[in-house]
C-alpha cells in the first residue's frame, strides 16, 4: 500500500459486553486530533462509490461504524513528497480504525459486502460547500479504477 503525506491510520476500539459495544472514535486528548468543526455520518450502499471529493481547509477523520468500505485516497499536491500516490484502505466491520485525511487530498469511498456501511466523519470545521471540490469517480484525473479486483 503506497502511503500519502499527512495521512494517518489508528486502530480503534471496541468494547463489547452483554448489553451492546461501545466504539471509540476521537477524543480531544488524542494525537490525532486537531480541531472539532462537526460530526455527521454518511451512509453507501454496498457496490455504490461515493467520491471524488476533496476540501481546501478540512481535515476529516473517518471511522466505519457499521458495514465496510474500500476508502481511496490520491494525492496531487504540488511539492507533496508523495505527489501522484494512491493509497486504498478497507476499513468497516473487520478493521475497525480512524484515518486521518488532510486538506486537499482527493478521497472517495465505495460500500463493499452485503450490508450498508455507516461511515463517522469528526471534521475539523464545520462542512462549507465551498471549501469543497467535487470530481467524477471515473474521472481519469485520479489513476484509480473501482473495479473489483479478483486474486
Amino acid at each position: 500500500m503506497a502511503e500519502i503525506e499527512g495521512v494517518e491510520v489508528k486502530q480503534l476500539r471496541r468494547i463489547p459486553d452483554e448489553r451492546g459495544t461501545i466504539y471509540h472514535m476521537l477524543r480531544c486528548d488524542d494525537p490525532l486530533f486537531e480541531a472539532f468543526g462537526e460530526v455527521y455520518f454518511s451512509t453507501v450502499y454496498p457496490g455504490v462509490i461515493k467520491g471524488w471529493h476533496r476540501h481546501k481547509k478540512m481535515i476529516l477523520n473517518y471511522a466505519v461504524v457499521s458495514g465496510s468500505i474500500k476508502l481511496v485516497l490520491y494525492d496531487d499536491r504540488p511539492g507533496s513528497t508523495t505527489k501522484g500516490n494512491v493509497m486504498e484502505l478497507f476499513i468497516g466491520d473487520n478493521n475497525y480504525s480512524l484515518v486521518k485525511i488532510p486538506p486537499m487530498i482527493w478521497n472517495g469511498f465505495k460500500g463493499i459486502g452485503t450490508n450498508m456501511a455507516i461511515v463517522a466523519n469528526c471534521s475539523s470545521i464545520p462542512h462549507d460547500p465551498a471549501e469543497i471540490e467535487r470530481m467524477d469517480p471515473f474521472s481519469e484525473t485520479v489513476p484509480y479504477q473501482w473495479d473489483l479486483k479478483h486474486g
